[in-house]
């Protein structure tokens, strides 16, 4: 039944209950990780990294696979995170990607454009190179939806593969230098800019 919090008392046996506190977090999960509250596979999992915390119970908000690393956000506010990560929202979010080869404009304009793919069209908002060495580079990849391994799928379909894949920023919210496996709680413009 709804209720309004700012006026409605609910009690259990006499005990007032009162709503948990919304919490909001970002993790910088290292690689190695699954995004799952459990693994049947046993695999550490990224609630493992939170587990001496006092938390209560945080969900991801979007994934990142196994073998992605970098800014993931977790909370208990589910209508908080599915204003984050529905596709009317267009929330971008930049990654950092080292190819196995360097690129030329006419790729880059490529990955841009997109492909089909298994029924979907897969494309980057934006791609820029940051970086070349002599057989690879890192890409600055941009996104403004959220599907299914949509960078790995898009590089594949391209002949490219991904050495690493880093997740850097959701929206305003950047990684920063927020060490690999640490946490801290979003601060409350973070918070405001990211549900808008």
């Amino acid at each position: 039944m709804p209720v309004d919090t700012e006026r409605d008392r609910i009690a259990l046996d006499g005990r007032e209950i009162r709503a948990a506190e919304r919490v909001y977090l970002m993790l910088n999960k290292p690689r190695g990780y699954v995004t799952t509250a459990s693994d049947e596979r046993g695999r550490d999992t990224v609630y493992t990294l939170l587990a001496d915390a006092d938390l209560p119970w945080l969900a991801p908000v979007g994934r990142l696979d196994k073998a992605s690393e970098g800014l993931l956000l977790l909370t208990n506010d589910s209508a908080w995170a599915a204003r984050v990560t529905a596709p009317e929202s267009h929330v971008e979010k930049t990654y950092h990607v080292q190819i196995d080869r360097v690129p030329d404009a006419s790729l880059l304009a490529s990955l841009k454009r997109g492909v089909d793919d298994e029924g979907e069209h897969l494309s980057a908002r934006k791609v820029s190179e940051l970086r070349r060495g002599q057989k690879n580079a890192w890409l600055e990849i941009v996104l403004d939806e959220g599907r299914n391994r949509q960078i790995r799928r898009l590089l594949a379909a391209h002949g490219i593969g991904v050495l690493r894949l880093v997740r850097v920023a959701i929206g305003p919210v950047a990684l920063g230098t927020l060490a690999k496996g640490a946490f801290r709680t979003l601060d409350p413009s973070e918070i405001a800019d990211l549900a808008l």
